[in-house]
């Protein structure tokens, strides 16, 4: 068949062009692999090269940060942003500080938002950015003075109508803050060019938890569309971060049992289950930047030192970490002690053949694409509030979040049902192709 031999000749053709940029190529290769049934019944979408267009960004900016750090020392940092797609709307993605940041990892975040923004229902393209620089152990001032350095270039290539960027890991609030304050103050103008904000200059209510929150709104109605109640499962969780708290934290007030939290240097495990006040300590033990091991050690838990939580038994797992935490061995382990579910708070922390091993073993897996929309959903909703220059209030945006992640659950039913089946995954790309593929065969090539 003609669109066999087209993917499979596309495949071969980025697994050359992209050897050295490893989870680019494995999110372009595993979103376009699971596309292939889909392209058989509509061959139209396989001309004036679509596909080859999709996977090159528009845009990929790069340059060097100079900052100068408390002892008065000159460091230099390398900083990028990759506007890969603006067929829907203005490009939109987060900024990233950790020193794992490299040109493939944002390939890889910007492609993903490219997709994942086109199933929320307001027009945004998709785009991400970064640095290498490491925040950890900085002190205010220092952070300051990096944060103003990248924005006195960065703030001729972001605008409301152009590119408006947000948070992501190393980067809240108060980053955010110094970036837009330098970028309102280089472009003389105060209009939104960042979501993320302060709730005392242009902020949405709701935007810290949005992606955690949202992250479990999804896993319900993935539960309820087979049957299942959330109430009394147990959950694992990884990472400790402002996603996995307010997932943890969602979940508790559904009145799951969340046994687990994670950082780099390991896992706490409490059998009993965490309860509300138990987070409140974590969210402040996180918030003091310490390690996850002195919460362990204040309420006695059990602490699994260099060790991911997906060995424990359990009937729920939200991986909200990083990229490919869970692998096949992880997989193997959650299949064995009995998992029902597992749903991706970060972008693409399971790897595509446990990904496969899930599916294979009846296990209802929710994408990233899908499962953790929540943040992106009220970063437009935040753009919505700053443009008619208005503020709704925490249960008007909570609601519009339910909303938004009913129909993406929707999309993900409808493009997905396979027989008597639902793969979550085909049917987020689908439904997320459609939109993107449709807009630009409308505007031509350019």
């Amino acid at each position: 068949m003609k669109a066999d031999r087209y993917m499979k000749n596309f495949l071969n053709k980025i697994k050359i062009l992209y050897s050295d940029q490893p989870e680019f190529l494995q999110s372009t290769s595993s979103f376009f692999s699971s596309l292939i049934q889909f392209l058989r019944r509509n061959e139209s979408y396989l001309k004036y090269s679509l596909l080859e267009r999709m996977i090159e960004p528009e845009r990929i900016i790069q340059f060097r940060v100079c900052w100068i750090n408390d002892k008065g020392i000159v460091k230099v940092n390398t900083a990028w942003r990759i506007q890969f797609n603006s067929s829907i709307g203005p490009f939109k993605g987060g900024v990233r500080f950790h020193p794992s940041v490299n040109l493939s990892i944002l390939k890889f975040l910007a492609f993903n938002q490219v997709f994942k923004n086109s199933l929320i229902s307001i027009p945004m393209g998709g785009g991400k950015g970064g640095s290498n620089f490491n925040p950890k152990n900085k002190s205010e001032l220092e952070i300051m003075r990096f944060c103003q350095s990248m924005m006195t270039e960065l703030h001729r290539h972001i605008g409301h109508n152009i590119d408006i960027p947000a948070g992501d890991i190393g980067v809240g609030e108060k980053e955010i803050g110094f970036m837009y304050g330098i970028t309102k103050k280089l472009l003389n103008n105060a209009s939104c060019c960042f979501t993320g904000k302060s709730l005392n200059y242009g902020g949405s209510f709701f935007r810290k938890e949005a992606t955690g929150y949202g992250l479990v709104y999804f896993l319900e109605l993935m539960l309820k569309q087979h049957g299942i109640k959330i109430e009394g499962k147990k959950v694992s969780v990884s990472g400790s971060g402002n996603v996995a708290l307010h997932a943890i934290e969602k979940c508790i007030l559904m009145g799951a049992k969340v046994i687990s939290a994670s950082d780099s240097d390991g896992t706490v495990i409490d059998s009993a289950g965490f309860n509300l006040e138990k987070i409140n300590q974590l969210k402040k033990i996180k918030k003091e930047n310490k390690r996850i091991k002195i919460y362990a050690e204040k309420f006695k838990l059990i602490y699994l030192k260099n060790q991911n939580p997906w060995s424990v038994p359990t009937e729920i797992a939200l991986p909200c970490a990083t990229q490919n935490e869970i692998r096949e061995r992880d997989a193997y382990e959650l299949i064995k002690n009995g998992v029902i579910a597992v749903a991706e708070g970060a972008n693409m922390p399971v790897t595509k053949k446990a990904i496969r091993m899930f599916i294979e073993s009846n296990v209802i897996f929710g994408p990233g694409k899908a499962a953790n929309a929540g943040g992106v959903a009220v970063s437009g909703l935040e753009i919505s509030q700053n443009s008619s220059y208005i503020n709704w209030d925490k249960n008007e945006v909570e609601d519009k979040l339910k909303d938004i992640m009913y129909k993406i659950h929707q999309s993900c039913v409808k493009y997905g049902k396979i027989g008597k089946k639902i793969n979550y995954t085909i049917g987020a790309n689908t439904a997320s192709f459609i939109k993107v593929a449709n807009a630009m065969l409308e505007q031509g090539i350019y």
